[in-house]
């Protein structure tokens, strides 16, 4: 895996680090605005980029979506190696792989930017034998309301692929008690994506009180990292991780 880590100038006096983890087809492009703006104000990022992605879309046929979370694991241990406080943010399939990983790392909190639980297709379910007969359909890419934003995502979407995120989703979902880590969900007004079914998910696995806030991102679609909302990303995700950081100091 390509190191695409970013870290702040020698000398920066923060302990908080933060995961940034992209979407199912997708890039580090959306999560990089986010990462540099952290970065600005001393937090250390990693933004890796998930096995099949950033090449061509058909390297991500085969590949089992336990890599994904293989690879953010391994960029999490990276962080806390050198870091106390270890955050990780995910948009999209992200989220789900967020989560995932704060069900087995000690996590100091998770920031989910329209996270995905569940595909709404009622095909989805079957995507693991139409893939034989079916390669791709069509692309789930630049759901953005922002004029000329482009999050840099595959021109089509292998069926194969579709299996392992259905699979990822579904263990994921089942993984949600686990989560013990204070949580923040963003999320957009309109997500031609994700629906709100990965939402109700969401609230109804995780335990009493997880689930520590909810912000509205009233002018962006699914890519909100890159939409009118992105600095108010900025901005509160960048509270949430001071502020439990802070927290955990006291403690």
């Amino acid at each position: 895996m390509k190191d695409t880590s970013l870290v702040p100038e020698a000398g920066s006096a923060s302990d908080v680090a933060v995961l940034l983890i992209h979407g199912f087809t997708g890039s580090t492009t959306a999560m990089r605005p986010w990462a540099e703006s952290l970065q600005h104000h001393g937090v250390h990022t990693s933004v890796p980029i998930l096995p099949g992605h950033e090449t061509r879309w058909q390297d991500l046929i085969g590949q089992p979506f336990g890599q994904w979370i293989q690879a953010t694991e391994d960029a999490f241990d990276e962080l806390a190696a050198a870091h106390e406080h270890v955050f990780v943010a995910g948009l999209s399939m992200g989220g789900a792989l967020a989560l995932h990983l704060a069900t087995r790392r000690n996590v100091s909190g998770v920031s989910l930017v329209n996270p995905g639980l569940v595909i709404d297709s009622p095909v989805a379910p079957y995507a693991g034998y139409l893939r034989r007969v079916v390669r791709t359909v069509a692309p789930i890419s630049n759901d953005i309301a922002y004029p000329g934003a482009d999050e840099n995502a595959y021109a089509r979407t292998p069926v194969a692929a579709v299996h392992e995120v259905y699979k990822l989703f579904a263990q994921t979902r089942a993984r949600l008690p686990l989560v013990k880590a204070p949580v923040q969900l963003l999320r957009s007004a309109v997500d031609n994506v994700v629906s709100d079914a990965s939402v109700h998910e969401l609230l109804k696995g995780l335990g009493p009180g997880i689930l520590r806030e909810r912000i509205a991102l009233s002018r962006s679609r699914h890519v909100a990292t890159l939409d009118y909302d992105a600095p108010k990303i900025f901005k509160e995700s960048l509270r949430f991780f001071t502020d439990v950081a802070a927290r955990e100091e006291a403690q």
